[in-house]
């Protein structure tokens, strides 16, 4: 669990939040990825002039993805820093654009598992790729052009560019 102490913070003007969300926590279940490992997370917290959290830092992870190509499994790591901002419930106005959360400003600690698992989640590059030359798969048979060879024909033309190819013809 990441937990951020109010009081502390409050009382010191700034703290850190040095933590781990295991590989196997239920929130990742849904992601989409698989993580070989715990997603270390270190942050700052500060308070700004206007009583807004601010929370910057680092999180790594080793994840494991699938190539965009070939659909090989890829192992990739996540190493970004993520910045978050927290403003009092009582003072958050409906119809902000979504960039701040919002937190109970009489409560004594703050969770950010689920807002550090959201900016994880929207910070992994959902595009990887084993090898940058990678063959990919063929679209008609499905092999994987890197390990086989298939025999399919290519030369077929696609009849969605027909209108486009009779422009080039005149």
């Amino acid at each position: 669990m990441l937990v951020l102490d109010l009081v502390r913070l409050d009382r010191e003007g700034s703290g850190r939040v040095v933590g781990a969300i295991p590989m196997e926590d239920p929130r990742w279940e849904d992601s989409g990825f698989v993580f070989l490992g715990p997603v270390a997370v270190d942050l700052r917290a500060t308070i700004a002039g206007s009583g807004e959290l601010v929370l910057r830092g680092g999180v790594k992870a080793p994840i494991q993805q699938e190539c965009r190509r070939c659909l090989e499994p890829v192992e990739a790591g996540l190493d970004t820093e993520i910045a978050m901002v927290f403003v009092p419930a009582d003072t958050h106005e409906d119809g902000d654009d979504g960039e701040v959360r919002t937190f109970d400003a009489g409560a004594a600690e703050l969770e950010l598992s689920e807002p550090v698992r959201e900016e994880i989640l929207l910070s992994i590059d959902p595009y990887v790729v084993c090898d940058p030359e990678c063959k990919g798969l063929c679209p008609k048979c499905g092999a994987n052009l890197n390990t086989e060879v298939c025999d399919c024909v290519s030369s077929e033309l696609d009849p969605r560019w027909d209108a486009l190819r009779s422009l080039h013809r005149e």
